[in-house]
């Protein structure tokens, strides 16, 4: 029995009535060959099975076809049942496999995992590099655009950092989850904010801020981390501090879900006594006791954006500084 030899540049060139340097410049990409050699080039790569060799194409395009996804966050964060991160990670695998360009996924929440993302991305291992869920003011996006390697990042970028985003309009969608409870005649309106050094923590607070302040309204705050734990443990501070209390925001869908528990232990019912509103619209939350009102934010599409954004960057293409998504308030049971 005799294996197969995989079809060679030779043999392209051959099929296609070429020459082999002609093949080469196809496969590489190259804009300098005439539509009609190239439509036989590319018809006789499919009849022969050719693959190309990447690493000698990334050689002589200076190209690698992929592009970095960076998530300054923990392991156990980013694959955890907040669909946040999946929905980003859906979004930019989705834009990226209809470019036929690779996903590299790099997970930065230490120090060390901070050093090791710096060293492959400046090291031009990839062609692009996106950051989602930035923490403060993290120099290595503007660090990246001073090298000349393309970056979009998920978010405003805090600080001077003059990089291209995608972001989601947050302080609507916090304006309107509140400005519903206050309608309602709720006037004791709590929030368990997000992470401050985030701009979707500090963001959605600053709108809970506003909000209630129009309406001559008191603040009533406690912080929380976009978990579970938080959310149960900012719930029970506040119900401490604050036990008329009758509404309250939270900034995200899990410390939600936490404080929907906490105050049904406390005796609470949601929401005769307290109304509850969440941020993120995952899919749990129209199944909550009782189906939780919230602000939905198109993460998937956030993902797909900065994703186009990103490949019109590494093309050479100018784009816009920054774009904002809408929000859409949700109403269900819970307010």
């Amino acid at each position: 029995m005799t294996t197969a030899q995989r079809p060679t540049l030779e043999a392209v060139a051959a099929r296609a009535g070429v020459s082999r340097a002609t093949v080469s410049r196809v496969v590489n990409g190259s804009t300098t060959v005439a539509e009609p050699i190239r439509e036989a080039v590319t018809r006789a790569v499919a009849e022969l099975g050719y693959v190309p060799n990447l690493a000698a194409r990334s050689l002589v395009t200076q190209r690698t076809d992929s592009i970095a996804l960076v998530m300054p966050e923990a392991a156990t964060r980013v694959f955890s049942d907040d669909q946040v991160f999946p929905g980003i990670i859906r979004g930019v695998s989705q834009e990226l496999e209809a470019a036929d360009k690779q996903l590299v996924l790099m997970l930065a929440g230490s120090p060390a995992g901070h050093q090791r993302v710096e060293r492959y991305t400046t090291g031009r291992h990839v062609d692009g590099v996106l950051f989602a869920s930035l923490h403060g003011a993290d120099p290595l996006p503007g660090t990246l655009a001073r090298l000349g390697i393309p970056v979009v990042v998920s978010g405003r970028p805090l600080g001077d950092v003059p990089v291209p985003y995608v972001d989601v309009d947050h302080v609507a969608g916090v304006t309107a989850a509140v400005r519903h409870m206050i309608d309602s005649g709720r006037r004791r309106i709590a929030t368990i904010a997000g992470p401050q050094d985030m701009v979707a923590g500090i963001e959605r607070l600053s709108g809970y801020r506003s909000t209630v302040a129009d309406a001559g309204l008191p603040e009533l705050i406690a912080i929380g981390d976009f978990t579970r734990e938080s959310g149960s443990a900012a719930m029970r501070r506040l119900l401490a501090e604050h036990p008329d209390l009758d509404g309250v925001f939270a900034a995200s869908d899990l410390m939600a879900h936490a404080a929907l528990r906490t105050l049904r232990e406390a005796g609470r019912r949601v929401p005769d006594d307290v109304a509850v509103v969440g941020f993120d619209d995952i899919e749990t939350a129209a199944y909550t006791e009782p189906p939780l009102t919230t602000v939905r934010q198109p993460i998937v599409e956030l993902g797909r954006r900065m994703t186009r954004q990103l490949l019109r960057l590494a093309a050479g293409e100018t784009i816009e500084q920054a774009i904002m998504l809408p929000t859409e308030l949700i109403r269900r049971a819970s307010a």
